[in-house]
């Protein structure tokens, strides 16, 4: 049986994928701890019984980010071209900018800024959002090449995650619009 804590973690550094060992603070570590902390919020606010339609966009966006996190830990590619689910796609990415149009077409317009807030399952979609951003931030800190190797983040992951944080403005927009909860305007 394995156990889940191993002391190796203990001098305050972590193993990569390709047994790298750095430090917790490694811009690498940091990226994917930041999409780990989005998936967490990406849970609570599907635990909020949000409908259908939406839980279904989250859990497989969860799915999704536990792909971009093994990408980012995995700064020579050893998994994500053997493992299918260890990656995350361009098409991935169309899926997301899909959802967006749809939940769009059912919304009033945009038509000045909005604070967060709303409804409990919009206000957690607005910090997922935040949480989001900081994710991609993570991610280009990492720079145009990783840090452990030189070898470049891959484009997908960031596009995908720049898309995911509009996806969930909009999210937050809809499970608002459909809970009768009015956005306040700034």
């Amino acid at each position: 049986m394995t156990k889940i804590y191993t002391k190796t973690g203990d001098a305050g550094e972590t193993g990569l994928f390709d047994g790298t060992r750095v430090a917790k603070s490694d811009a690498r570590v940091e990226a994917y701890g930041a999409v780990d902390e989005l998936n967490a919020w990406l849970g609570l606010l599907r635990a909020t019984n949000v409908d259908a339609e939406i839980a279904a966009m989250l859990f497989q966006i969860q799915r999704d980010l536990h792909a971009v996190g093994a990408q980012l830990a995995d700064p020579r590619h050893k998994i994500a071209a053997r493992v299918e689910k260890a990656g995350v796609t361009p098409a991935a990415v169309v899926q997301l900018e899909q959802w967006i149009d749809t939940l769009e077409s059912t919304l009033p317009p945009l038509r000045r800024f909005i604070l967060a807030g709303g409804s409990t399952p919009g206000a957690f979609a607005h910090i997922a959002r935040t949480v989001c951003r900081r994710a991609e931030r993570r991610i280009v800190a990492i720079g145009p090449s990783g840090p452990a190797d030189g070898d470049p983040v891959q484009a997908t992951l960031l596009t995908y995650v720049n898309r995911l944080s509009d996806l969930l403005f909009v999210i937050a927009r809809a499970v608002n619009h459909r809970a009768g909860s009015p956005e306040a305007e700034w």
